[in-house]
């Protein structure tokens, strides 16, 4: 049994999908480096405010960006 590893852009169509088909239209998915603040992870909506995470390293911020998503589907299905 061999252990995949994910690649940065596995992780993005995972969040992809998973914002697609909770909230409807998604603009787009993305990192990027950022001077002061390290790496960014974003989600842009059509009808929604941006949903945004930092991290260390471009892994990093997106599994918070994916936690943070999780987080948010998790109480949208609570209600």
């Amino acid at each position: 049994m061999t252990i995949e590893k994910k690649t940065l852009e596995s992780r993005i169509d995972t969040i992809y999908e998973m914002a697609k088909e909770h909230f409807g239209e998604v603009r787009f998915v993305g990192i990027k480096k950022h001077t002061k603040i390290g790496w960014v992870a974003k989600i842009q909506f059509d009808e929604f405010e941006s949903l945004v995470s930092e991290g260390k390293d471009a892994e990093d911020a997106l599994k918070k960006l994916k936690k943070r998503l999780k987080k948010i589907i998790d109480r949208y299905n609570f209600v």
